[in-house]
């Protein structure tokens, strides 16, 4: 479950991506403080916005939020970090658990892959209905009523068994957006801004509809051939009107964040201004992007197009199917495989995690001082 806010390193630059960095850190760590090792798998990018909202509104050392450091980690190469904690990291993975718990059932109700066999489905009900239960203690201790988003879910599978084709597809995406409204909402309560609840709320909103457009949009293809329900098959909606509701969305957002009031916004404005629209474009299948793909550098230079690739260290002994596997599982356990630096399972070749993994040009170009200025004022990082 990573999400559709997948940023780059490239983009964020250093101060933001150490940000982030910390917040992503925070919510394993905080799933894991309240709920175990084992919800740690739940740990997702769009899941930490909220940490980031309470944080960029309350500013550290305000009701409990701010950094602590983190003992060593796998993921981090066993070092030890400065991570956020506080009731935003909380609120974080009691969402992060109800939602979770909901796409588990989700995936049980289609039968995909294992779950169609009967144990197995059994056994994903069961952790859907612990993580549920957790993640309502965890949100009762900040303030917040789960029982929202479990109502979401609840509806949305009436809702999908009722939509066919003429059915509007903000219909079938309004539980997303209610559930998403209420988590943004609250990180007014925990910041101590409650004037700012409303435009959150409806930046939550349009934040929903936008990622279960994308998540309708990446699985289309899949879902037909799996025979697997698709709201945009199910309701006849083109893609045409998909990207045009989620291009509004993205516009959406924009305007209700500049009705929020943050002590610091930067790293909040940067997520849900700049990499939203790459998250759209990289769904449709858009480039991101008009520069060509690599820096200048002189011909047959290292790393420029066409200079030979320089040899790699010698390749060890692979590892065997089941050992592999092993490797695999104590990797995927600790999040290493997400953002640390790893041997691969199998061949032992020495890899990044997805977080050093970047989907644009290194040059890429910030266009946030366009038409509309969006970034007049701003401290997101950006350099133009």
């Amino acid at each position: 479950m990573f999400g559709i806010v997948r940023p780059c390193r490239h983009r964020l630059g250093e101060k933001l991506t150490a940000q982030w960095t910390a917040h992503l850190c925070g919510l394993c760590l905080a799933l894991r403080g309240d709920h175990g090792q084992l919800a740690r798998i739940v740990t997702n990018y769009d899941g930490l916005l909220i940490s980031v909202l309470t944080e960029a509104q309350s500013g550290p050392g305000v009701g409990g939020a701010g950094r602590r450091t983190a003992g060593p980690c796998p993921l981090r190469g066993m070092r030890t970090a400065s991570v956020a904690h506080g009731e935003g990291a909380r609120l974080a993975a009691a969402v992060s658990l109800v939602l979770a718990s909901a796409k588990v059932r989700d995936h049980v109700a289609d039968g995909d892959g294992l779950l169609a066999r009967r144990p197995v489905a059994l056994a994903a009900r069961r952790v859907a209905a612990s993580w549920d239960r957790a993640g309502a203690r965890t949100g009762s201790d900040v303030g917040f009523d789960t029982a929202v988003l479990v109502d979401a879910v609840d509806r949305q599978t009436g809702i999908e068994s009722l939509a066919g084709p003429g059915t509007p597809i903000l219909t079938v995406t309004e539980p997303t957006e209610t559930a998403t409204a209420a988590a943004f909402a609250h990180t007014a309560v925990l910041a101590g801004r409650p004037h700012n609840a409303a435009p959150l709320a409806e930046a939550g909103r349009l934040f929903g509809r936008l990622a279960h457009l994308l998540d309708a949009v990446e699985d289309r293809e899949a879902d037909a051939a799996s025979g697997a329900w698709n709201p945009l098959t199910a309701t006849g909606t083109p893609l045409t009107e998909a990207r045009r509701l989620a291009d509004d969305a993205v516009h959406g957002i924009r305007l209700a964040l500049r009705e929020v009031e943050f002590t610091d916004g930067g790293l909040a404005h940067r997520l849900l201004v700049h990499e939203l629209p790459d998250s759209v474009r990289r769904a449709f299948g858009t480039p991101s992007c008009t520069h060509g793909s690599h820096p200048y550098a002189p011909p047959g230079a290292p790393g420029a197009p066409g200079a030979p690739t320089p040899p790699g260290p010698p390749r060890r002994d692979r590892r065997g199917l089941l050992a592999g596997c092993a490797v695999w599982l104590g990797l995927a356990c600790t999040c290493q495989l997400c953002c640390g630096t790893y041997e691969d399972p199998w061949t032992r070749e020495r890899k990044d995690g997805c977080l050093h993994n970047c989907d644009c040009d290194c040059c890429e170009c910030c266009n946030c001082c366009g038409e509309d200025g969006c970034c007049s004022g701003c401290d997101c990082g950006c350099d133009c």
